[in-house]
């Protein structure tokens, strides 16, 4: 009985110990580790998936009783000891909802312009620490148009941050053609986080609409841009997904389905020339949210590891939460999370290797 004990303690302090090390990428116990939870000396994760708030962002949301209270306090201060305790080296930043859209263009142009200038001044002022999506004004088309220009253009963005949805249209949309045609153009990463349409804001009251209407809404954006051609006609565009992409995996075959539909018209087949599964193999999955096997399982089985990076939604929720759940998925051996934390942001956002 008592070699049992002992086999079985043997058995545990390993196990544990090779946690430790998917988790932070060193051994647990020594130098770099740190201590009572401390900075790890090496960091390497690449988070595409970082909030931040910027002044002119936060006043109006304030205003108007829109901020959220998990907002509150949050500064660069507060992100870079996070990345730091959780060895992440880079964070890649984007506004939380409600965005910048009130209904109103010059105040849309205004929180953005102070939003992506407020990104570039921390991805210059912190080396290496940042990058960022930039945000749009979205839905009006135009000042859309000049802001993204203004943001690749002079600020040296990584990327544009869009919505899932802009009220009662989605991301495939007609309305949105001649700025997707400039992201294809310009072969630009398009970071997608969701948000309420107009149609589904109230449907549940025991449900907050983050609950189910968010990975709902990733799982509408993405048939938006599939089912009506758009990923078939703007191929260099690489859109990120929030959220594992949400419902879509577990509703594939539903895809499927609806695909070969429009298939055996001429006006469908062209939509989808490469069918469905080869446009949903392309995009990009982040893992905010979904580090856990009942999420990742389904993702996994239908992209490859190349397609999926690392995200935390911070401060929505802790890195640790991230960094331990994909860990302990069992899905993914060290050189899987290696991957996924790190090498596939690397290639989509080359600053930041």
């Amino acid at each position: 009985m008592n070699d049992r004990i002992v086999e079985r303690r043997e058995f545990l302090r390993r196990l544990t110990a090779t946690a430790a090390v998917l988790a932070t990428g060193v051994p647990a116990g020594s130098a770099l580790a740190g201590a009572g939870g401390g900075a790890v000396s090496s960091p390497r994760r690449i988070d595409v998936h970082h909030h931040f708030v910027p002044p002119l962002f936060e006043q109006t949301a304030r205003e108007r009783n829109l901020l959220n209270p998990a907002l509150n306090g949050l500064s660069v201060g507060r992100s870079m000891d996070e990345m730091d305790r959780n060895g992440v080296a880079s964070a890649v930043l984007s506004i939380p909802s409600p965005g910048t859209w009130y209904g109103n263009v010059e105040l849309a142009q205004r929180i953005a312009r102070d939003a992506n200038e407020c990104a570039a001044r921390l991805v210059s002022d912190h080396k290496g620490r940042f990058g960022m999506f930039a945000t749009l004004t979205l839905p009006d088309l135009d000042s859309s148009l000049a802001e993204m220009a203004y943001a690749f253009d002079q600020l040296n963005a990584d990327g544009i941050h869009m919505w899932t949805n802009y009220g009662d249209f989605w991301l495939g949309d007609p309305r949105l053609s001649p700025l997707l045609q400039e992201l294809n153009r310009r072969k630009a990463v398009v970071y997608t986080h969701t948000t309420t349409p107009s149609c589904c804001g109230h449907l549940l009251p025991e449900a907050p609409v983050p609950m189910i209407e968010y990975g709902t809404d990733t799982t509408r954006a993405i048939a938006s841009l599939v089912l009506s051609g758009a990923t078939s006609r703007y191929p260099d565009i690489r859109w990120i997904f929030s959220h594992a992409g949400g419902t879509m995996p577990f509703l594939l075959e539903r895809f499927v389905f609806q695909a070969g539909v429009q298939a055996k018209t001429p006006e469908g087949a062209q939509k989808i020339p490469n069918g469905v599964l080869y446009e949903l193999k392309r995009l990009y999955f982040d893992t905010a949210q979904s580090a856990n096997p009942y999420a990742m399982g389904p993702l996994t089985r239908l992209v490859s590891n190349s397609q999926i990076c690392f995200g935390t939604d911070f401060p929505y929720r802790a890195i640790a939460e991230n960094v331990s759940g994909l860990a302990a998925c069992g899905l993914f051996s060290a050189r899987d999370l290696e991957q996924v934390e790190r090498t596939n942001a690397c290639r989509l956002l080359p600053r930041l290797a």
